[in-house]
């Protein structure tokens, strides 16, 4: 197992901008030691034979297919509007020359 020192949690929290108790600093020497085991483990398959992969999942996609079909008429879309003017919304000026 490849323990972290104390020292090393501290530099750690650091560099990451964190102030931690002496509780929560042996706590992450814990975590981030099994991390790094794990890590290890990894690092020790074969992987000489998997392709690169950017994800395990299937790429699909969400988005709908962009199809043309028939808006509303104007006429409903300014109903429920006070500020209409030439068949358009009426706005403030946002910005002046």
């Amino acid at each position: 197992m490849t323990a972290l020192s104390k020292e090393e949690v501290e530099y750690i929290a650091e560099l990451a901008k964190l102030a931690l108790t002496d509780e929560e600093k042996e706590r992450f020497r814990g975590q981030l030691s099994a991390i790094l085991d794990y890590a290890e483990r990894l690092q020790s398959l074969d992987t000489s034979d998997i392709p690169p992969t950017a994800s395990v999942l299937p790429v699909t996609t969400v988005m709908r297919q962009d199809v043309v079909r028939p808006g509303l008429p104007r006429e409903q879309l300014l109903a429920n509007t006070e500020s209409k003017e030439d068949g358009m919304f009426r706005v403030d000026v946002v910005l002046e020359d």
